[in-house]
């Protein structure tokens, strides 16, 4: 049988690179929102060691080195845990609708950063650089 969207095969290391620079860059946002202020927050900083600033810090370097696809595997893991950690701590209890509680993009994060966890990086990133010049891809 034929496939009309076969052709598309061919690009799927592309489209993996693009949907793993803007889930990061989506994901820092929320870093440097709780550290600088940018784009403006309602809430006041979070102290760095509470649980918000911790998971600041996981959002803004996470979410840089996913930009880079640098370390994508493990950082990626451990953001799908942040994540699920996240909706379960403070969505969840709000009620049982994703819709209602607000933790759409935190499971949609979750799933995204689990899914680059077992693809890995895409073609555009320094861990498929790193790979190419010790010659095991």
């Amino acid at each position: 049988m034929n496939d009309p969207f076969a052709r598309l095969n061919g690009f799927s290391p592309y489209a993996l690179s693009v949907l793993r620079i803007v889930t990061g860059l989506l994901f820092i946002a929320h870093g440097t929102q709780k550290f600088f202020d940018l784009p403006p927050r309602t809430n006041p900083a979070p102290q760095l060691l509470s649980l918000f600033g911790i998971g600041g810090l996981l959002e803004l370097v996470g979410g840089a080195l996913i930009i880079l696809g640098l370390f994508t595997r493990p950082v990626a893991f451990l953001l799908s845990g942040q994540m699920a950690v996240a909706y379960f701590m403070f969505h969840a209890p709000k009620s049982v609708y994703p819709s209602v509680n607000g933790g759409e993009p935190a499971i949609l994060f979750c799933f995204v950063f689990l899914y680059l966890c077992f693809a890995g990086p895409g073609l555009w990133s320094v861990d498929a650089t790193r790979t190419r010049s010790r010659g095991w891809f």
